[in-house]
């Protein structure tokens, strides 16, 4: 959830297309609790990546050296979008799904329309920021679609809220989950098994933060309930990232 011109250094209040959520006791409880436990990786989030990586990912997709804002404290680091990079290039997806939007919206799209122009559709809460994502995407030469998503709350048993998506191609190649934001609660993320049944045999999820002890809670849930997916914690950048593949 940021790109070049709406970004701030801390994420912002969560809205429902414009209705803020009101977490429950229990959901402050395990942000409270989980902050406490977690401020290691929250603190080494602060650190986006080495500028040289990041230039020289830019040079990779042929973009401007000032196509990306910082990427330090809540957004995606350098680590995440080269993965991103390197998972279009080998596995030229026809539908990329995308959960929280913008720089790894500009990212992705450059990477597919470099590698197979597969479809991207992108989602976020705050309708700014999938404005702002737009015209920043069209101001290179790209596009996506992009939809404002309100929070709901969850499915599946799973805390706090989630995304109110709607329709959805049947088939999805790779899902890229980067929101909502771990304040409305640590395990807010694991809701986004809702589209596992939309991944493809071979197909890839990945989850932004996964060395976050939240998200390893939910990529230990997610083994439990999806014994066709081989989930594994990669490390690597400032905050790692959970790989999720469909066996074919």
């Amino acid at each position: 959830m940021t790109t070049r011109d709406a970004t701030g250094l801390l994420s912002r209040a969560s809205t429902a297309d414009g209705g803020r959520t009101t977490p429950s006791l229990s959901d402050r409880a395990h942000v409270l609790a989980f902050g406490a436990i977690g401020w290691p990786w929250l603190l080494r989030s602060l650190w986006g990546g080495r500028l040289r990586d990041k230039l020289a990912l830019l040079d990779r997709l042929a973009l401007p050296h000032d196509a990306l804002p910082h990427l330090g404290s809540w957004k995606a680091d350098t680590a995440l979008l080269a993965l991103i990079v390197d998972t279009i290039e080998r596995l030229r997806p026809r539908v990329t799904v995308e959960l929280g939007a913008g720089a790894s919206t500009l990212v992705t799209a450059r990477a597919l329309h470099l590698h197979g122009g597969g479809r991207l559709i992108s989602f976020d809460q705050h309708r700014d920021f999938v404005d702002a994502t737009r015209s920043w995407l069209a101001e290179h030469g790209l596009e996506a679609d992009m939809r404002t998503a309100g929070l709901a709350p969850a499915p599946g048993g799973w805390p706090g809220y989630w995304y109110d998506i709607g329709a959805l191609p049947d088939a999805i190649d790779l899902l890229i989950i980067d929101g909502p934001p771990w304040a409305i609660h640590p395990y807010v993320r694991g809701a986004a098994e809702c589209l596992f049944d939309r991944i493809a045999p071979g197909g890839m999820v990945l989850l932004d933060d996964g060395a976050r002890p939240g998200e390893r809670v939910v990529m230990h849930r997610w083994r439990r309930r999806w014994p066709e997916f081989d989930f594994r914690l990669k490390h690597g950048g400032t905050k790692g990232t959970v790989i999720g593949i469909r066996r074919a």
